[in-house]
């Protein structure tokens, strides 16, 4: 909002002209000044010449088989690629925004972790892929995550600035409690979230139960251990009333035993807190479990205090996990 005051102030425009045009961009999603009208002629063709609407181009959109998972690849103005996945179930439509064109932590089992970092995103960029999702499907989300590609807490000021975009209430107006961002657990980022008294959902992705394998599976755990890990997550819960959500990837012989399953248990106890269990997308080098696997997984949780279910991976038929689209188009390329 403050950039957009300042824009219409150099056009020596009145200040409630910055409201009107929040509005276009943020509720009624235009992509052009020439549907702007409210404004005169010579104002939306002084807009035109200084400025432009949206920061992404569709480059490649796929969809699963039944219609419930849309992944696009979208290009920036400087020509690099991200990733955005549109999901459906029922009432329920989650858009998936990533926040860095590749990631710098390098996670094992990622297929974004096989790209490089590049750069950060603008919050204009991660916001613009919900707002040309919201006009190329007609739809309205009803809950965002940040997972898609690169770590969020590593451009914080940018994400955190996109979700107060998105959550604004003269625009597109989704609840904070429907917007969840992700880390890989960055600690001292979580506790400045925590200090910052933000109100959107965390989730930490955890994805072992034993240093060693987390050590193997996500190379960030050798600075921020589990342990150190799991403090500032009761800290983050302490300080904002706010269940934790941990996801963790079950990934066959890897992470998925009975014996993790009661580790977990034990690590988690007296922590307010989801797990959200998610049976690998594979991109080769591990597999998914068992449905049998999944099941025993999820035993040693049914008479305890913690809430705990199966994210079905969506989109496996259309390589919706984070990074494979882009992975698998740079490859043909």
């Amino acid at each position: 909002m403050p950039e957009i005051g300042s824009l219409l102030a150099s056009l020596d425009q009145p200040r409630y002209r910055a409201d009107q045009m929040f509005n276009w961009v943020y509720k009624r999603h235009v992509r052009s000044f020439d549907d702007m009208t409210n404004f005169s002629k010579t104002l939306r063709s002084q807009l035109s010449e200084t400025v432009h609407i949206g920061h992404v181009s569709m480059e490649t959109i796929r969809s699963s088989n039944d219609q419930s998972t849309h992944k696009l690849l979208f290009r920036l103005s400087d020509g690099q690629f991200i990733e955005s996945v549109y999901m459906i179930e029922g009432k329920r439509q989650t858009v998936c925004l990533s926040s860095q064109v590749g990631c710098a932590l390098n996670c094992d089992f990622c297929a974004t972790g096989q790209m490089d970092f590049i750069r950060n995103l603008t919050a204009g960029e991660i916001v613009d892929q919900l707002l040309f999702i919201h006009n190329h499907f007609q739809t309205e989300a009803t809950n965002i995550v940040f997972m898609g590609m690169g770590e969020p807490f590593s451009n914080y000021e940018q994400v955190l600035k996109a979700a107060h975009l998105i959550s604004h209430e003269n625009g597109i107006a989704i609840g904070k409690r429907k917007v969840t961002i992700s880390t890989s657990g960055i600690i001292p980022t979580i506790r400045r979230f925590a200090d910052d008294g933000e109100k959107f959902k965390l989730a930490i992705s955890l994805n072992a139960t034993t240093n060693a394998v987390r050590d193997q599976l996500m190379p960030i755990n050798k600075r921020y251990p589990i342990g150190e890990l799991l403090n500032v997550a009761r800290y983050y819960a302490t300080k904002t009333r706010h269940r934790v959500t941990f996801e963790y990837v079950l990934m066959a012989g890897v992470n998925d035993s009975v014996e993790d399953a009661i580790r977990l248990r034990k690590l988690l106890a007296g922590l307010p807190c989801k797990v959200n269990l998610i049976p690998y997308n594979g991109t080769g080098t591990y597999q998914r479990p068992t449905e049998a696997r999944i099941d025993a997984f999820i035993k040693p949780f049914l008479n305890e205090n913690i809430v705990i279910s199966v994210r079905r991976s969506k989109g496996d038929d259309i390589d919706a996990a984070c990074g494979q689209l882009y992975y698998q188009t740079q490859k043909r390329k």
